[in-house]
This record gives structure tokens, sequence and C-alpha cells, in this order.
């Protein structure tokens, strides 16, 4: 696939749309269209992983290691969603496990390649990094939210606590 139609595919994602022409350019010349069939695995928990991806179709899921539980589901992504964004902040080793719930298509972004970007052009730089904020502050909303279900409802909870202290 040619830079023209990654741009293409960027322009309509999400994530990326609203950049610049040019800087959705700059992004498809370090990145690279990938296919996972449902039940791959995109990375694994614990291994060092070189690419972001911004979904452009299908879903996948977050699921993280509990000892002697296994892989429990955290989070759904789909199509415009971002995933993988430790591999842009040199985190180290992948902190979940992402599998295709379905046949998917991503964009994949060479992480060296983008925060060297990011490093030569603040102005992508910080559209980029405003972008990773945004996707994980509406991850960690969708954890709390699943903390608080896993919990069942908070109000009939502090009921109950406030009529055994009365």
């Amino acid at each position: 696939m040619d830079v023209q139609q990654l741009q293409e595919i960027l322009m309509e994602l999400r994530f990326t749309a609203g950049l610049s022409d040019e800087d959705q350019r700059k992004l498809a010349v370090i990145s690279r269209l990938q296919e996972f069939p449902k039940g791959a695995i995109v990375f694994a928990e614990g291994t060092d992983h070189k690419d972001i991806y911004v979904i452009s179709s299908g879903r996948v899921e977050i699921c993280m290691s509990i000892q002697a539980r296994g892989c429990l589901p955290v989070l759904t992504l789909e199509a415009g969603d971002l995933v993988g964004w430790s591999s842009v902040l040199k985190q180290g080793e992948m902190t979940a496990t992402v599998v295709a719930m379905e046949d998917t298509q991503a964009v994949a972004i060479d992480a060296a390649e983008l925060r060297e970007l990011c490093e030569l052009d603040h102005d992508i730089g910080y559209q980029i990094m405003k972008r990773i904020a945004s996707a994980l502050s509406q991850r960690l909303v969708a954890c709390r939210l699943q903390v608080l279900d896993m919990y069942g409802d908070v109000n009939s909870y502090n009921s109950s606590q406030k009529g055994a202290s009365e």
C-alpha cells in the first residue's frame, strides 16, 4: 500500500482525523497497514513491541494477566481507537495483551520513528501527544466505570452502609 492510500485511511480515523494533510502524510510515511485475523494476538503482555496501532476496522480486546485467573478482558477497542501507546512512550514491556476479536485491520506506526518525528516537529508532536493523552483519559474513565460495575450499584451499597451505622 502506498503513502497516499495510507494517508487517505488516516484522514478517516478518529485518532488522526483533523491533522493537517502534511502531518497525515508524515505519519503515512512511517506507517503500514497490518491485518490481524480473528483470534490473533496483536501483542502480548510482558513483551517489547515496536509499533503503535490505530484500528481502521474490526475490534480488539485488551486483557491483563491475573495470577490463577488467566488473561481477563479489560476493554474492547474498535475503528479509530489507539492501541499500543506504551511503545511511543518507551515504557518497556507491554502492560497488557491485545487480541483481535474479529478480523481487524490497523495502521501500524513505527513507534521509534514516531518519537523521532515528534522530536523534530514539535507541532505534530504536540498534536500526537494530546491525542494519546485523550485516549488514555478515556480508558481511565472506562476502567473506573468497570470497577464501579464490578461492585454493583454504588447507591445501594452506600444506603446499606448508612443503614448499618444508624
